[in-house]
């Protein structure tokens, strides 16, 4: 019988502990528990012979259901260096199908929020009727999304 894969979304990053924090923030998740059978992830960092120093050098997130894949953050000794070519969609508005009003309300909330914990706008994209459509940022670090 075949083994069925899970997905799960890493990003190299220089600071994982600040970089899985401001994921979060953005996406309403949680930190990940540890694997099954360690208390804690102190616990299975030592059992996996992970030295002390290195132990803030990873992080992965979750939905707080606990449900669909986890994101992980993993410290690389290189920088960010071109744009990236997969990125995650923040929605929020709802929806196109929802009062464009609506749609920029939430969108700008959740921009402005982003923004006091680290983010940074980088453009506005509009609809051919000039109504704002989606807004995209940069992380802490560089890695852009959009905010839809």
């Amino acid at each position: 019988m075949e083994t069925v894969p899970e997905l799960g979304i890493t990003f190299d990053c220089a600071d994982a502990q600040v970089v899985a924090a401001f994921w979060c923030r953005a996406l309403g998740w949680v930190e990940a528990p540890p694997p099954e059978g360690w208390a804690d992830w102190p616990s299975f960092l030592t059992d996996h012979d992970v030295p002390e120093d290195e132990w803030g050098d990873g992080a992965t997130i979750r939905p707080a259901s606990g449900g669909g894949p986890s994101i992980s953050f993993l410290k690389v000794p290189e920088g960010k260096t071109v744009k990236n070519r997969v990125h995650l969609d923040v929605k929020v508005s709802g929806g196109r199908h929802v009062d464009q009003d609506v749609r920029e309300r939430r969108i700008r909330e959740k921009e402005e929020d982003l923004v006091a914990h680290g983010a940074r706008t980088l453009r506005e994209d509009h609809r051919d009727d000039g109504r704002l459509d989606h807004v995209v940022m940069q992380d802490p670090e560089g890695n852009e999304f959009c905010v839809v």
